[in-house]
C-alpha cells in the first residue's frame, strides 16, 4: 500500500495496530493534519473519501475515521473481530447485516455492528452519507474484507 494511503486506510478503515509507545501527555491532532484519501476500489464501490481521525496508543487498540460516500457508493461486505460503531454525521445511507433487511441511517444515528457480523454500509442512490467509524484491533486486525455488494443486494432486492 502506498505510504500516504496506508496510514489513512489503517485509521479510517480500522485495519491497523495501535501506536507502539504509550502517550504520557494529552495529544491534540489538528483538523486537516492528515490528508484525505480515496477509498480503495478493492474495498468500495463508487466514490468514497477516507479521513483518518485517531488511533489509540497501546495498550489502547481503538481507532477511528470519517468516511464520506457519494450517492450510490458503499463498502464491500466485511466483518470486525471486536465489532464496529458508526456515527452518522451527514446525509442518508444504508447499513445491512447479511440475511437481514437493508436499513436506512441518518444524521445522529449510532449503529453498533456486533463482532464477526458480515455487513456493509454506504450512501443511498440519491444522497451522499458521512459517518465516523470506530473499531478496536484484535491481534493487529480490525477488519476482514470480503466480496463486493452486488447491485441487487444494494438495491434491497436480496438480503
Amino acid at each position: 500500500m502506498k505510504p500516504l494511503i496506508a496510514p489513512l486506510v489503517a485509521l479510517s478503515l480500522l485495519a491497523g495496530e495501535a501506536c507502539a509507545e504509550p502517550a504520557n501527555e494529552i495529544r491534540i491532532s489538528s483538523a486537516g493534519s492528515q490528508p484525505s484519501a480515496r477509498g480503495p476500489e478493492e474495498y468500495f464501490t463508487g466514490s468514497v473519501r477516507v479521513d483518518g481521525l485517531f488511533k489509540g496508543d497501546l495498550p489502547a487498540r481503538v481507532g477511528g475515521g470519517t468516511v464520506t460516500f457519494e450517492p450510490g457508493a458503499r463498502t464491500a461486505w466485511h466483518t470486525h473481530p471486536l465489532g464496529q460503531t458508526l456515527i452518522v454525521t451527514a446525509g442518508v445511507g444504508y447499513v445491512q447485516q447479511e440475511g437481514g433487511p437493508r436499513q436506512e441511517i441518518r444524521p445522529g444515528d449510532v449503529v453498533w455492528i456486533p463482532p464477526h457480523t458480515r455487513h456493509w454500509h454506504g450512501a443511498t442512490a440519491t444522497n451522499g452519507m458521512t459517518h465516523i467509524a470506530i473499531a478496536e484491533a484484535e491481534n493487529g486486525t480490525t477488519v476482514t474484507w470480503m466480496d463486493k455488494v452486488s447491485d441487487a443486494q444494494y438495491g434491497g432486492e436480496t438480503p
